[in-house]
């Protein structure tokens, strides 16, 4: 039913026959070969497969940080190709500025678009409460931990309101305790201000908590090799029975690609 209701309304995001082949020194590389992909709205979905397949350059294309050799990406009708306010991206590396504070990093982007000072804070300030840094809008990154700084992140792509949300690894380098408490943060964000999601990770459990759809891709060049629907409740449970089963057969799907 939710792939039937999928096809009758048209998708926020459309790759259509994506690829990429990059030019190098020892000839050309292709990384991603031939992703078609609609993302629906409000959708979170997780690109998911193994390291150095083509993760990234996928994420970066929708986000008009790279260019596609061939096929065409759109994000609400329009062709996608240069970055642009309506995509908010967040890296593993936040790349915060130092010398700005948690206010100051959180409310560049509208600084930069124009937006006064009394409601670029305003605005600034809502998304700081949603990520759950109240007190901390005067601190500056060298102060904050890895989750924090993350949090700043996730708070500085949502403020300037963005139709689409991409995040790249944004948990990768975080310790894993820090890393299942910013998967149920932002899990918890998401549902408080929707927002269409690509995800990119190459942790099955992270990508199981968190997606309504995981797309298994296959190593380099990058090709979508299998789409699981994930039709668990939220909050999920990484111990249930369920969780297990569609674990043990992502891994499955991912094994028999390689």
């Amino acid at each position: 039913m939710q792939m039937e209701q999928r096809k009758k309304i048209e998708p926020v995001i459309q790759c259509d026959n994506l690829c990429k082949t990059f030019r190098t020194p020892g000839g050309d590389q292709e990384v991603i070969r031939n992703i078609s992909l609609d993302v629906q709205e409000n959708e979170f979905v997780v690109l998911f497969g193994p390291g150095q397949c083509g993760k990234t350059t996928f994420l970066n294309m929708i986000a008009g940080l790279e260019k596609s050799t061939a096929g065409t990406v759109t994000v609400s009708r329009k062709c996608v190709t240069e970055p642009g306010p309506q995509r908010g991206v967040v890296f593993q590396s936040v790349a915060l500025f130092p010398w700005l504070t948690t206010m100051g990093n959180v409310e560049y982007g509208l600084k930069m678009a124009g937006v006064k000072k009394e409601e670029r804070q305003k605005r600034a300030q809502k998304y700081i409460d949603l990520v759950g840094l109240q007190g901390f809008e005067n601190t500056f990154p060298v102060e904050l931990s890895g989750g924090m700084k993350q949090r700043v992140g996730i708070a500085r792509a949502y403020c300037i309101e963005p139709e689409v949300m991409l995040l790249d690894e944004p948990f990768g380098a975080l310790d894993a305790q820090t890393r299942y408490l910013m998967q149920e943060e932002l899990e918890r964000i998401w549902q408080t201000a929707k927002r269409t999601v690509v995800f990119v990770t190459n942790n099955i459990e992270e990508a199981l908590y968190l997606a309504d759809r995981i797309i298994v891709l296959s190593p380099c060049p990058c090709s979508i090799v299998k789409e699981f629907e994930i039709d668990l409740p939220r909050p999920r449970n990484y111990t249930s029975q369920e969780f297990l089963h569609l674990r043990k057969e992502i891994d499955a799907t991912i094994n028999s690609s390689t």
